[in-house]
């Protein structure tokens, strides 16, 4: 895979791969996200995701909805801690049409006062239809217990009580902090050239370069592990277990993605679905997750089942842990685990539009992106001795948090 870039005159970056195919991708990927919000904005990004399509300088709400959706279009947004990703997969004779929308969503927006409140009332029911969902709400939670008062402990939505205070100022300002060329990326995915890419993107990606200076992100530090039990009147139970992990740029990070994929991986055969689900039948919902950040990381496992199994659950998947710890991949069991990750990453990548927000988010925080082939090297170098060493290190019983959801007596230590 060939990709091209190119720097416009502005400061936004561009990254283009060639692709044949009547389908194209194109993204406009911002690094602003629920951890660029001071303590007073908190839901602020996400909300403003949800705002630049209520109304630009020249079209109503209606027309932005409709300019893409009308020709058969997918126009779609969503927001991360770090980043805001905003995009449209569409017919490769719309590619220009397309450009045009998303530059004026994103750069010209107008934030209608009365849309702002509408869509108060839209994302407030998110929050409620989120709270209702405790597989996902848990998360969230969990990410408050590691990272306490640090903005990556915020949840992304905001709360309720914040929100419904918010004014068209409020929005304003952190659209103008944060929506600038330097932190904007625009990836494309199409059968066209890089030469006509560039042209397209020049013509209606014109954000005025005079913009302030980035705010610096707060790094974070001071992890202190926690076990904590909340009440939560439901059948089933819940619980997640993990630890801070490797940051983005730490050389470690494939040892970590493959020590994870091994763990609790979407693969039927992961450590933990063989033990709770296959050989004691106790739970259906589990996996592991691991999130590089771009000054820390998360791993995080998750787990849900009847109230009275969750002990069980519990002290199966510490059970698996202490194996990652203490017994070393054979070598055939290494090449299998390594050979299992590089397949499925080459099936995500048949997803062009997967792999046009990738290749954004890649130049946010690398400057490049790999060729597959590269990540394939980094995946094959990987050794059992250093899986053993990163198992000690992330999954040492001292250092995990633990968050139950449960109909028992809230505890916490």
């Amino acid at each position: 895979m060939s990709y091209q870039y190119y720097e416009l005159k502005n400061g936004i970056r561009l990254v283009h791969r060639q692709q044949r195919g009547g389908v194209a991708h194109l993204g406009v990927i911002v690094q602003a996200g629920s951890r660029d919000e001071s303590s007073g904005q908190q839901g602020l990004a996400h909300f403003i995701e949800h705002l630049i399509f209520k109304g630009t300088q020249k079209r109503s709400n209606y027309q932005v909805l409709s300019r893409l959706e009308n020709v058969g279009a997918d126009l779609n947004a969503f927001t991360t801690k770090e980043d805001t990703s905003v995009y449209a997969s569409i017919q490769g004779r719309y590619y220009q049409r397309a450009a045009e929308l998303l530059a004026d969503i994103v750069f010209h927006s107008v934030f209608p006062e009365k849309e702002i409140e509408k869509e108060k009332a839209v994302v407030m029911d998110e929050i409620n239809s989120y709270k209702d969902n405790p597989a996902e709400w848990i998360h969230d939670e969990f990410d408050e217990v590691v990272f306490g008062d640090h903005p990556l402990g915020r949840n992304i939505l905001g709360t309720k009580e914040k929100l419904k205070h918010y004014t068209r100022e409020d929005v304003l300002r952190f659209r103008d902090a944060n929506y600038i060329p330097s932190r904007v990326v625009i990836s494309s995915v199409a059968n066209i050239s890089l030469s006509k890419a560039i042209a397209v993107a020049e013509r209606y990606f014109t954000a005025d370069s005079a913009s302030p200076t980035p705010v610096m992100r707060l790094p974070f530090s001071g992890y202190i592990p926690q076990t904590i039990t909340r009440k939560y009147s439901r059948h089933q139970a819940h619980v997640v277990i993990g630890n801070i992990a490797c940051n983005a740029h730490d050389d470690r990070r494939f040892t970590m993605a493959l020590l994870n994929n091994i763990l609790g991986g979407p693969a039927m055969n992961s450590r933990l679905n063989i033990a709770l689900r296959e050989r004691n039948g106790i739970a259906y919902n589990l996996e592991s997750n691991y999130q590089a950040f771009s000054d820390t990381g998360l791993l995080s496992i998750y787990c849900g089942t009847d109230d009275i199994l969750m002990p069980k659950a519990i002290e199966l998947i510490h059970k698996e842990l202490r194996k990652l710890r203490d017994v070393s991949l054979t070598p055939i069991g290494l090449h299998t685990a390594q050979r299992q990750l590089k397949g499925q990453l080459a099936i995500s990548l048949e997803s062009h539009q997967n792999e046009m927000l990738s290749m954004g988010k890649n130049i946010l925080v690398y400057g490049k992106v790999d060729p597959v082939e590269e990540i394939y090297r980094k995946i094959d170098a990987i050794t059992s001795s250093g899986l053993a060493t990163m198992a000690n290190e992330v999954f040492n019983p001292a250092d995990l948090s633990s968050l139950i959801f449960n109909n028992q007596k809230p505890v916490s230590r």
